[in-house]
């Protein structure tokens, strides 16, 4: 089944058109590669062995020659750049913070260097949520009930575990950590119910208050000394949840950023933040991105489109040919991946092969149609898969056994430290395709002039392939269910 699913996905491997204009994140638009004399070097993690990120061979090119039909190849053009890289991260939720903080010093120091430090996976982006989500013990906001003029705002409650962990990931990276932040809901007043969950809208009366306490938020955190690099509208905004949730059609969103959110941050002297629409699925994608990307006067505030990969209606396949079309019509607007997790939480599966391997495919996929940045959901969850106020348990990256004060590193960390630990803000994705549908893989060059070429074999067999990188190549073995990191 892996085998049918992968050939399927590497249909969808196609290279998106490249930015047609730079931001403030970007490299400049070509980088300069050279083979001469290059090495390469492997890195990689199997289900079959211990191999973890490990160190395995370095291989030296020769003069590629024509792949028979028999062979597999990759095939990287460095000529042929695409968007710029932006980052890698996860997710600080209350329940992340909760969790940090019954832990032991050690391990909150291992932990930090296992997502943050050189010796770990190098995270560079960092997400966190504007007062409470699913993901934290109770429902709270920062205001009391009925405060549309936001004069009790405060986020004092946060200080106590969620920005001290925050302030410990920025200072423990290796580069400055691009943090955006995003809301579940609006305080329920401002939807004309009792409580912040299960869906409703933003009265058009609180439109105003609203867009004001994004601009508090960020002043906020930014006073406790954490730069804002962005904020998304409105997570998930087509989906009624049992917990913190609110619904806006295109057009509702588009007029709240084109009307209020917009020029409040720019009132507010925060016209530099990047906003980030939709916050969604691909299955819907396409739709948010034509009306408000379509509509200049909302266009003008908006970095990008942010989005997720629940979608459940699509065959069993996610829909990458949905962000391939909104870079191919919208190219001058970037593609962030905002979240993804594991559901269906299970202690006795932490090892599970496959959810490894649907963060590798995702990642891969996604970069290939012109994702700049990819963040994952909670970085740390505990032995129950929460903490979480309504009983919506996952998988994170790393668990931890708070009655044994253990850390628990899945399989997905692993993958995910395959693209973070060597692809650097500021790469530029390469053109590289395979001659093999069950082979994924996709290639960006660091503005150091170091080239990573990530594989992945989701199959049942090892296989021995090519790498062709203009007229070099080198001769390369991945064994079955693995990923690879070549550096060179």
């Amino acid at each position: 089944m892996r085998i049918s699913i992968s050939i399927l996905l590497s249909y969808l491997l196609m290279a998106c058109t490249p930015n047609q204009k730079a931001d403030k994140n970007e490299a400049p638009q070509t980088l300069t590669y050279s083979i001469k004399g290059k090495v390469v070097n492997v890195y990689v993690t199997t289900q079959a062995n211990n191999d973890r990120l490990s160190p395995k061979s370095k291989l030296s090119f020769s003069q590629a020659s024509q792949p028979l039909e028999s062979e597999v190849a990759i095939f990287v053009n460095p000529n042929k750049q695409f968007q710029s890289f932006i980052g890698i991260g996860g997710a600080i939720t209350d329940a992340s913070a909760e969790v940090y903080n019954k832990l032991s010093a050690n391990k909150q120091k291992a932990l930090m260097n296992a997502y943050y430090g050189k010796g770990g996976i190098d995270y560079t982006l960092l997400r966190t949520t504007i007062h409470s989500c699913d993901f934290a013990s109770e429902s709270y906001t920062y205001i009391e009930e009925g405060d549309k003029a936001l004069n009790t705002f405060s986020i004092e409650r946060d200080k106590k575990e969620r920005i001290p962990m925050i302030k410990e990931a920025m200072a423990q990276a290796s580069d400055p950590l691009l943090f955006y932040v995003s809301p579940w809901s609006p305080p329920a007043f401002m939807k004309g119910k009792k409580h912040m969950l299960q869906g409703g809208k933003l009265l058009p009366e609180y439109y105003q208050s609203w867009a004001s306490y994004y601009a508090k938020f960020i002043k906020a955190y930014e006073a406790e000394g954490m730069p804002v690099w962005g904020l998304t509208i409105q997570n998930e905004p087509m989906a009624v949840q049992t917990w913190e949730s609110c619904v806006y059609t295109a057009e509702e969103e588009r007029n709240f950023l084109k009307n209020y959110l917009g020029p409040t941050l720019e009132k507010e002297g925060l016209g530099d933040k990047n906003i980030v629409v939709w916050d969604h699925n691909r299955d819907l994608i396409p739709h948010r991105a034509n009306t408000i990307f379509g509509d200049p006067e909302a266009a003008k505030y908006a970095w990008g489109i942010g989005f997720h990969w629940y979608e459940r209606w699509a065959g069993g396949q996610s829909m990458w040919r949905n962000l391939r079309n909104v870079k191919e019509s919208y190219p001058d607007k970037q593609l962030l991946f905002t979240e993804g997790c594991i559901e269906a939480f299970d202690e006795t599966q932490y090892q599970r092969w496959s959810n490894a391997e649907r963060y590798g495919t995702s990642m891969i996929n996604d970069f290939n149609c012109g994702t700049a940045g990819w963040t994952d959901w909670n970085i740390l969850l505990d032995h129950t898969g929460g903490p979480n106020h309504v009983g919506n348990f996952c998988f994170a990256p790393i668990h931890a056994d708070t009655r044994t004060d253990q850390l628990i590193l899945t399989p997905s960390y692993y993958y995910i430290g395959h693209f973070s630990k060597f692809i650097r803000p500021g790469a530029k994705r390469v053109s590289t395709t395979t001659s093999r549908s069950h082979m994924n893989s996709t290639s960006f060059l660091n503005t150091d002039g170091s080239m990573i070429t990530v594989v992945m074999n989701n199959t049942e067999e090892a296989i021995t392939y090519h790498l062709m990188v203009g007229d070099q190549s080198t001769t390369i073995d991945i064994p079955a269910h693995s990923i690879q990191s070549l550096v060179y």
